[in-house]
């Protein structure tokens, strides 16, 4: 009798263990494989190149956007590493950047599309609304968290970074385009986001943190 009870005990243990490591595997199959080689974390980065084409006076502006979060729900973290606005104008007008839908540079990065918003909801509560930054000597050079995320069904992999000319109003500016893409002007350069190993967000996290 006390052997019939263990053996129920120990197939019920096991039965309780191996659902358990089913969940392990599920959720290791689920996270991509960049996080187990990476402690934990997942990298991105897109390298920003100018629109060749721009009129002269629009600035010809190039670096590196880099994001980084940590599986499954950290916040993600992105570094604006941008170079070529005017240097000579003060105060130097602030510019928008934002995620767009689709990871194709063509047509002068129109083939981009419009900003990246899964919820269908106005801007500038899109996902990849990062809003306005002020160049400082030319550069901007920013660390934020951003409500967008690396992983799952709405991660922004294969989507593009694109730069605008002007100030993003925030929605405020009382007319359809405000809600749609905040009115912030034609786009003056653009890059596809993809996974990158974290040298050069290491890199670039350690200088930011140097001078800030």
């Amino acid at each position: 009798m006390l052997s019939h009870r263990s053996d129920n005990l120990l197939e019920a243990a096991l039965f309780v263990l191996l659902a358990v490591c089913q969940q392990c595997v599920s959720a290791d199959i689920s996270a991509p494989p960049e996080v187990m080689l990476h402690n934990g974390s997942m990298y991105a980065a897109c390298k920003l190149r100018p629109i060749t084409s721009l009129p002269t006076g629009v600035p010809r502006v190039y670096g590196h956007v880099l994001f980084k979060q940590d599986y499954p729900n950290g916040k993600l973290q992105v570094i604006f590493r941008l170079k070529g606005f005017p240097k000579d104008v003060t105060p130097e007008p602030s510019r928008a950047v934002h995620i767009h839908q689709y990871g194709n540079l063509s047509k002068e990065c129109i083939a981009t599309g419009g900003h990246y918003n899964p919820s269908d909801v106005h801007h500038p509560k899109h996902p990849g609304d990062f809003g306005n930054f002020q160049p400082q000597g030319g550069k901007i050079n920013m660390l934020m968290e951003a409500e967008a995320t690396l992983f799952g069904g709405l991660s922004v992999i294969g989507r593009a970074v694109v730069v605008h000319e002007k100030m993003d109003d925030l929605g405020l500016g009382g007319d359809a385009g405000s809600l749609l893409h905040g009115n912030s002007g034609r786009r003056i350069g653009c890059c596809v986001i993809g996974i990158y190993p974290p040298n050069l967000w290491n890199m670039y996290h350690e200088q930011f943190k140097a001078v800030n």
